[in-house]
């Protein structure tokens, strides 16, 4: 890539080119994830019955939560092809996926969420954000913004993305070092937010489904992460805007306009109309109305969203229980507010509109969810992921491993199978019923396993051409520099890759080792 600063060698030039075909070849290779699941349950019924056949059996220790003391329990391989499991697989269709509850979550999530991006609210807010930042918090804000827009499922990435380079524009700095700063800030650190998100919902859910083949009384709330994802965005905030002023700007040095692909428009920095801010005042009223009316429903001694029983707030109580619902509740009467303070939201049906758009935007995720429910059931039901994770968990304490060791191996193995395989909640759901239970077995909090995957699942979604926003980015690319293109992006993006994965484990190790409290 030409540029003022330092060009890029023809040799390195043709070794980024032969990796990148090497790994664009191998995804192309891959399919859809819904095929992947369908061959993964023919999978699971064979090897079901081969185990069947073998009379495979393993024998462990819970817990009676009657009487708080060990029972000895055996569990044995149940084969999907034996009639037994036929009239399974045939009577469970409909329930695998009434019960999956991963679905249910992302829909009444994204209702609210649809109805705020619809109505404009996501995109002025980062607009507005952008526009009041001083010159030397810029970098740092915009890293932040990134990081926190995951709120709003993949709205970051055609809107922050972008201003992130109008910004850098209009401020006389590198709009591709702006590209590559909002580019990894929403990608390489998706998994991670101060607040709620869907994605946390759906992990939880599969984290929990993976602990009760072994341990249906343990569970784990929406929260289970969220002290050690809301020291992740700080520290990875810091660590993007450190490599973007210390290594990308330095590298593109100064920017020439006659590079542009396009007749870039005038620098005006994304600032917002009468209407907008208006918009923005209606949604903050709309805001601290919310936040009012659930501190009424929380606070007070016997609230209705406390436990009734012991009258605590955080927990197994009705609030914790219920979350989802003031997600929603927040971007539905957030974005409500502000569409009709902007002139976006004019009648009851554009909401509705809205709402609607919103789920039919999930078609593709629900088809999803229902080949993975079937997974899921058919998987536990040949009892292979308890037989799996017995014999690993005795394999790993007959050999003195620590339990460290593999969690790394686990980040690892995610950081290199998101490569090829992009899909968060897809890759967990192969993953959760294996090592979920193998670490409640070796008795390590699930929250770490679903912190280690977290950190895993990062870093290379900025780096894969596999990721479905990735060829948007190289067109964002183009528009500031005609000759950009896959291997532009890759170059600008790998020093946040390693940085930030190889930061983010050492904080993951540090934090396991302290014995610090994952979260809620």
């Amino acid at each position: 890539m030409r540029s003022a600063g330092e060009v890029t060698t023809e040799p390195a030039k043709a070794t980024t080119r032969t990796i990148l075909d090497t790994i664009e070849r191998i995804g192309n290779g891959v399919p859809h994830p819904v095929v992947i699941f369908l061959i993964l349950i023919a999978v699971a019924a064979l090897a079901s019955h081969l185990l069947y056949l073998l009379d495979a059996s393993v024998s462990y220790q819970v817990i009676n939560p009657a009487t708080h003391g060990t029972d000895t329990v055996t569990a044995r391989a149940n084969s999907l092809l034996t009639a037994e499991g036929i009239r399974h697989i045939y009577t469970r269709l409909v329930p695998n996926f009434m019960g999956f509850s991963a679905a249910g979550l992302l829909i009444i999530a994204m209702i609210g969420v649809g109805v705020a991006e619809e109505a404009g609210l996501v995109n002025a807010c980062i607009r507005k954000l952008v526009t009041v930042s001083p010159r030397w918090a810029l970098t740092y804000i915009l890293a932040f913004v990134g990081i926190m827009s995951s709120v709003a499922s993949d709205a970051g990435y055609l809107v922050l993305i972008p201003l992130a380079a109008t910004a850098f524009l209009s401020v006389g700095r590198h709009p591709l070092a702006g590209l590559a700063l909002g580019f990894a800030a929403v990608a390489s650190a998706f998994s991670v937010n101060m607040l709620i998100k869907p994605l946390d919902a759906v992990l939880t859910e599969l984290t929990n489904d993976a602990i009760h083949i072994v341990n249906p009384s343990l569970s784990i709330a929406v929260t289970a992460n969220l002290w050690f994802s809301i020291v992740s965005v700080v520290v990875l905030t810091i660590v993007i805007a450190l490599i973007n002023e210390r290594i990308i700007e330095p590298r593109l040095g100064l920017y020439r306009e006659d590079q542009a692909g396009v007749t870039l428009p005038p620098h005006e920095g994304g600032r917002l109309s009468a209407q907008e801010t208006l918009g923005l005042r209606y949604a903050g009223a709309a805001l601290l109305a919310v936040i009012l009316v659930f501190c009424l429903l929380t606070l007070p001694s016997g609230a209705p969203l406390r436990d009734p029983a012991t009258g605590a707030l955080l927990g197994n109580s009705p609030f914790m229980s219920g979350l989802i619902g003031l997600v929603m509740l927040l971007f539905l009467l957030t974005g409500i507010a502000y569409g009709i303070g902007a002139g976006t939201i004019k009648r009851a049906t554009d909401v509705v509109d809205a709402m609607t758009k919103a789920v039919s935007g999930l078609g593709g995720t629900i088809l999803l969810f229902v080949v993975i429910s079937q997974f899921v059931d058919y998987f536990n039901y040949s009892n292979m992921p308890t037989l799996l994770a017995v014999s690993m968990a005795d394999i790993l304490k007959d050999a003195n491993i620590g339990p460290l060791w593999l969690l790394l191996g686990l980040i690892l193995l995610v950081a290199v199978l998101d490569l090829i395989f992009t899909p968060a909640i897809a890759t967990w759901a192969i993953f959760a019923p294996v090592f979920v239970p193998l670490f409640v077995q070796l008795a390590v909090d699930p929250a770490a396993v679903l912190a280690a995957y977290r950190v895993g699942d990062g870093p290379i979604n900025s780096i894969t051409p596999l990721n479905a926003y990735f060829a948007l980015v190289v067109g964002f690319a183009r528009k500031y520099d005609r000759n950009a293109g896959v291997g532009t992006v890759v170059a600008l993006m790998l020093p946040y890759v390693a940085w930030m994965f190889s930061l983010w484990v050492v904080l993951f190790v540090v934090w396991y080792l302290l014995g610090l409290p994952w979260g809620v």
